[in-house]
């Protein structure tokens, strides 16, 4: 029994917070899981400035309605979904989500949840579990599944380093430079295919 377990942010739809950074014109908010590892070091830095501008969810949501899935995402979600059962496990928040889900046809999604005040203020996250996509590819596999995970950044490597097959897709040069053992792909096509094989 195979299920694919695919990152969100950087596979199917664009960064959130690199939308949000425009939107806002705060340029430290580039900065992501391909620049940070730690991704609680990242948040708290991210809420730290959502104080400083006096910004909160409200806004975040207002980015996040104008934000599409990558060309042609949908379609290969759709390919994959039609052969296998697939899970998007996102560091991401359920506030985020729901648009996105919306435009890539409602597809399963494990994430975290952000806790904010009756006034749109981002007071803290809540995360689902330690290394959330670690622990969940691991206890797909207690109970009987093969998982198949592909990712973009440093908070995808365990998923994809503890499944039976794993791919990087649209990386970092120095990702990619890192794990010279893990294949790249920068089209879905190619992609697909290489999910398909793992399938057989």
């Amino acid at each position: 029994m195979n299920i694919v377990c695919l990152d969100l942010e950087g596979v199917l739809v664009p960064e959130i917070w690199i939308a949000f950074s425009k939107a806002s014109g705060i340029p430290e908010l580039t900065r992501t899981t391909r620049d940070e590892p730690d991704y609680n070091k990242l948040m708290n830095w991210r809420l730290g400035i959502l104080r400083e501008h006096k910004l909160g969810l409200n806004e975040i949501k207002a980015t996040i309605e104008k934000i599409d899935p990558m060309p042609g995402a949908r379609e290969f979600l759709d390919a994959l979904r039609e052969q296998t059962q697939v899970i998007i496990l996102s560091d991401t928040f359920t506030q985020f989500a729901g648009p996105l889900m919306k435009k890539l046809g409602w597809p399963t999604i494990f994430c975290n949840t952000l806790e904010v005040a009756p006034d749109g203020t981002v007071t803290g996250f809540r995360m689902r579990a330690e290394k959330s996509k670690l622990v969940t590819v691991k206890a797909l596999q207690s109970i009987g599944f093969d998982t198949i995970a592909a990712g973009d950044s440093y908070n995808d490597l365990a998923m994809i380093q503890a499944s039976k097959a794993g791919f990087l897709f649209r990386s970092t040069e120095q990702i990619k430079k890192d794990h010279p053992e893990l294949p790249a792909f920068e089209e879905y096509d190619e992609l697909l295919a290489a999910i398909e094989k793992e399938l057989d």
